[in-house]
Order: C-alpha cells, then sequence, then structure tokens
C-alpha cells in the first residue's frame, strides 16, 4: 500500500514508520498518490499565531475573543480540552478555564500571515479557492507532471513548509471531491492528513450524521430529524424526487452528498459576491450592550476582510436568528461603497434599532455586498453627520498604526464589551 512520510516526505510501500527517518508520521492508503483534491485547514488558527509570535504561550490555555461580555472566536487546542468552543461567551469560557491566557482577535495581522500561506498555495497550483483566512480547497489536478511527484506528497510539503518557516501547522484532507475533502481535514486535527478515497465513500459514509454537511446548523438538522434523517444512512432511503419535493433544490443536493457525489468545481477566481461575519451565542440573548459590541466587532471584522481584498461593498446587511429560528434581514443601499468599520457599524446599528423584535436572538450576523474595488470608497459627503469625515480619517489613521505596532495598540471602548 502507498505510503508517505509527513516529516522527511519519503514515499514508500506500507509500514507504522518511516524506513528513512523513523518517524511515526505515516500517511498509507490504496489512493493516496491518485487522488487531487484537497481542503487545507489551519490549526487554531488565530491562537496558533498567537503562540508563535509570543512563545511564553506555548503551553498556555489561549482564547481569542472580546472582554468578560464577549465571546470566544476561537482557542487553542489546550483550551478545547478544556470544554472551550467558538461563540461560547467568554464568562463561560473562563469558568471553564480560568486560567486562560484572552487576547483579542488582530484582524489585519491574521490578515497578512493568511496572505503568507496563500502564497505558497499559488506555488503548487494555480486553482486556489480559499473559504477564509484560514482554509482552502485546492485542485491538485495535472500538477505531477510539473512538480515531479504527486499531489499528497506536495500537500505533505506544503503543511512541512508552513510549519518550517511560518511556524504554523494544519491538517489536510484529500479525496475526488470538495465535500468528503473537508470531510477528511476534519477527521485527525491538529496536523493531521486524511484520505478518502473513492472505492470506500459509501461505507465511510453509511451511519455518519448528516451533521458532518458543510452548511447543515443547528436549524436544518432540526428540520432533516423531523424527516426522520439523522445519518446518512437515514438519508440514502429517500428517492431523489422526494427530497426535492420535500426540501426543494438542497434535497437534490443532499441525495447526491449521500451518495458522496459533489460536483462543484474548485474556483479560484470566482467573483467575491459578499463579505460577511456572523456569531450563533452558546445562550439567546436580548442585552443591548452585548449585541451593541457584537455588532462593532463583526463590523470590524468585514471591514478588515474588505481592506485585506482591496474591496468595498454598497450594501449593507444585518442578519437576526430568533430563539425560534426565524430569520430577519435587514439592508440597506448606501450612496457609494464602503470598507470602513465605522461606517459599517452605524448602518447595520440604525437596521438594528428597526427592527422591533428584540429577541432573545440565537445569531447575529453583519455583511456588505455589490462588492467593487476599493477605489473611491467611502468618499462621499454626508450632511446629515459632518462627523463622519472626521470619523473615517482616524480609522485610516488606526489602521496604519495597527499596521506598524499591531493590533492590540488602539482599542475602541465598545470593542471590549
Amino acid at each position: 500500500m502507498p505510503a508517505l512520510c509527513r516529516d522527511c516526505l519519503t514515499t514508500f510501500d506500507d509500514g507504522r514508520r518511516c524506513p528513512a527517518c523513523r518517524s511515526p508520521r505515516v500517511t498509507s492508503h490504496p489512493e493516496l498518490f491518485d487522488l487531487s483534491i484537497a481542503h487545507m485547514d489551519c490549526d487554531a488558527f488565530y491562537a496558533s499565531v498567537e503562540k508563535r509570535d509570543n512563545p511564553e504561550l506555548a503551553e498556555k490555555p489561549v482564547i481569542i475573543g472580546g472582554g468578560k461580555r464577549g465571546v470566544v472566536s476561537t482557542a487553542c487546542y489546550v483550551a478545547r480540552i478544556r470544554g472551550v468552543r467558538s461563540a461560547m461567551p467568554m464568562f463561560k469560557a473562563l469558568e471553564l478555564c480560568p486560567e486562560a491566557v484572552v487576547i483579542k482577535p488582530r484582524g489585519a495581522h491574521y490578515a497578512a500571515v493568511s496572505k503568507q500561506i496563500r502564497a505558497m498555495m499559488d506555488e503548487l497550483t494555480p486553482s486556489v479557492e480559499p473559504l477564509s483566512l484560514d482554509e482552502a480547497f485546492l485542485d491538485m489536478t495535472g500538477t505531477e507532471k510539473l512538480h515531479g511527484h504527486p499531489p499528497a506528497v506536495m500537500l505533505a510539503r506544503l503543511v512541512k513548509r508552513m510549519k518550517d518557516e511560518l511556524g504554523l501547522t494544519g491538517s489536510i484532507g484529500l479525496s475526488h471531491n470538495k465535500f468528503l475533502a473537508k470531510v477528511a481535514s476534519d477527521l485527525d486535527k491538529p496536523r493531521g492528513f486524511s484520505v478518502i478515497g473513492k472505492a470506500e465513500t459509501l461505507d465511510f459514509l453509511r451511519d455518519k450524521p448528516v451533521r458532518m454537511i458543510w452548511g447543515v446548523g443547528a436549524a436544518a438538522q432540526s428540520t432533516l430529524d423531523r424527516a426522520g434523517i439523522r445519518t446518512f444512512t437515514d438519508l440514502m432511503r429517500w428517492e431523489k424526487d422526494a427530497l426535492t419535493e420535500r426540501f426543494g433544490g438542497m434535497g437534490e443536493r443532499l441525495w447526491h452528498l449521500a451518495r458522496g457525489e459533489d460536483f462543484r468545481r474548485i474556483s479560484p477566481n470566482a467573483p467575491v459576491k459578499s463579505i460577511s461575519n456572523e456569531t450563533t451565542f452558546f445562550e439567546d440573548t436580548g442585552d443591548p450592550d452585548l449585541l451593541d459590541g457584537h455588532l462593532w466587532r463583526l463590523s470590524e471584522k468585514v471591514a478588515d476582510r474588505a481592506k485585506a481584498k482591496d474591496k468595498a461593498g454598497r450594501v449593507v446587511t444585518l442578519k437576526l436568528k430568533q430563539s425560534d429560528f426565524k430569520l430577519i434581514t435587514k439592508r440597506t443601499s448606501l450612496p457609494d461603497t464602503t470598507q470602513s468599520a465605522d461606517r459599517i457599524y452605524r448602518t447595520t446599528r440604525a437596521l438594528f434599532d428597526r427592527v422591533a423584535d428584540r429577541g432573545p436572538f440565537r445569531l447575529i450576523g453583519v455583511g456588505i455586498s455589490e462588492i467593487t474595488s476599493a477605489e473611491g470608497a467611502d468618499t462621499a459627503g454626508d450632511l446629515l453627520d459632518p462627523q463622519a469625515g472626521q470619523r473615517r480619517a482616524a480609522e485610516k489613521a488606526t489602521d496604519a498604526i495597527r499596521a506598524r505596532f499591531g493590533d492590540g495598540a488602539i482599542l475602541k471602548g465598545r470593542s471590549i464589551r
């Protein structure tokens, strides 16, 4: 059986240890050198960057998030062992792990590190489809002639370079389509390399929970539960027409995914249609101060991503999900495009004030759409808000200071609510 050492990149026949360096970090699979669709996911990316930048944090539990009234953005694996999870209220996380070091997210810095990783991926293939700052799909089809090695070897080399040159780790999922590659990357984190081959696809999926499907969250799972669908085996019992009649377009997709079929192409040059960020609360909340703090943090994240991509949007959207899963969406069009955190926040705050229901809410999200180049963004005057220009100038100055001295150099009071 083909095997690969992830430490020294030696290829050999099946074995528990590498014959060259004796490392136990060996991946073996009958289709290892035949598959070419991959998903790379950095391990606890934000927390890993912070630990890399401050070696004193190496063995400590680290939580990235807001103040005591905020929520967890992400947590290192040490903290996760203690039960800390993303979107958990900070007070709950600190109850579980009181010795944790809490660090405010440094969005611009993480975006800069993400660009370094993206550059490494671009050296492997032109077909890279980023999903976020810390994960991406790669189509390695046809690259063996270019590199002289099969995709599996080059993917192992990618995460080795990330560790050696950037001090960060990632996990690889390798399969024959996007759905299974993403599933595989979650099987053995951190520093994993998992393979799902064509021949084993149906056996692998059998009895796995449908929650494994990317995009099937609590609301979708509840809908599927009512139809008696909890596992892929349950899903296989349904005819395609019956699924489509019950769930619409998603029903046909579910029918194909139950059989391990995913015909989506990896799209490296797909235009950016929207930039958004949302958070699901560990406990539903109607606390106006907490919700306002989230609006600011989400607006900052959206603005940071827009600036990193040199993009701006004309339409600003607020998304709220109530405790009964009812979705509330409000949007407004601006006279010009924006990538300003202050302007996105003030717009979504105005939208929030127009919502009659005061909660409790289980999710809040902020986004911009009708995306264009950032050229000419935030140039229109505002006769009703004469201070807007001064705030935008201050935000640009703040961005410059953070770029030089780090994101923690300047904080807004509302960001630590």
